[in-house]
């Protein structure tokens, strides 16, 4: 049975893609960072339903935390044969009101991060010569957005770091491949309005925003071996709002 390690399973997203990895199979390794409840009752209902899930809690800005969290999960499951980034924060400020901590903090946890896992899971997955990576990265780090430039470049980062790793882990059997969400229906969007959130329903072409299920699927998709010849790519989950 193959495991994934799902980082910000706690909710939005992460928790989405846990279901699916789950009923397809996998067992799964959902990471969470301050969401130790919303993680543990996931874990606890995937369990009721027949999968195997475990709940690890780490602070992925620390590089020692995710190799102790690794530790763990090997100890529980064996390994890991899919990792999937999708840790993350958002912030809406213009750039010169943001402060030196803050910026760094954006590139900790949307960056950051996703060196220290991928860094800490790819020799395992090279003696294995297979295991699929993907990271989750969004709209605003191909297209950009205004007031959120840092979160549009830790975003891009993921982008660029998703291209290179694809390129020098292919000879290796490894594919690592990234999401790019547009406007999906999380908590991390619930700092806009309805009135925004209208606007941005109406610039998509499918006239609403997405769901993290729909985000979810895209990422199992790639993750799976019916994406086996696709590596080093962005996948837009975004309704056509990149068109």
């Amino acid at each position: 049975m193959k495991t994934v390690w799902i980082t910000g399973a706690s909710g939005g997203i992460g928790n989405a893609a846990a279901r699916l990895f789950a009923q397809e199979g996998y067992q799964v390794a959902a990471g969470y960072c301050r969401g130790r409840e919303s993680a543990e009752a996931l874990c606890e209902e995937l369990r009721r339903q027949g999968y195997t899930a475990e709940a690890f809690g780490a602070d992925l800005t620390d590089p020692e935390e995710v190799r102790r969290t690794l530790r763990a999960i090997e100890a529980a499951f064996g390994g890991v044969d899919v990792l999937v980034n999708n840790a993350g924060i958002a912030q809406q400020k213009l750039l010169t009101d943001m402060t030196d901590d803050e910026w760094r903090r954006m590139f900790a946890v949307n960056t950051d991060s996703v060196f220290y896992t991928c860094r800490a899971v790819i020799p395992q997955m090279v003696r294995r010569h297979a295991g699929s990576i993907v990271n989750v990265s969004s709209v605003w780090g191909v297209r950009g957005a205004s007031c959120e430039a840092a979160y549009s470049a830790s975003k891009a980062a993921v982008i660029g770091l998703t291209k290179a790793l694809a390129k020098e882990l292919g000879p290796s059997g490894i594919r690592v491949n990234c999401v790019a969400p547009g406007v999906i229906d999380t908590p991390m969007n619930a700092c806009f309005d309805a009135q925004t959130m209208a606007s941005l329903a109406e610039e998509t072409p499918l006239c609403r925003i997405g769901t993290s299920g729909e985000a979810a699927e895209a990422i199992l998709f790639l993750a799976s071996d019916r994406a086996r010849f696709i590596t080093g790519q962005t996948l837009c989950a975004d309704g056509g709002f990149m068109v």
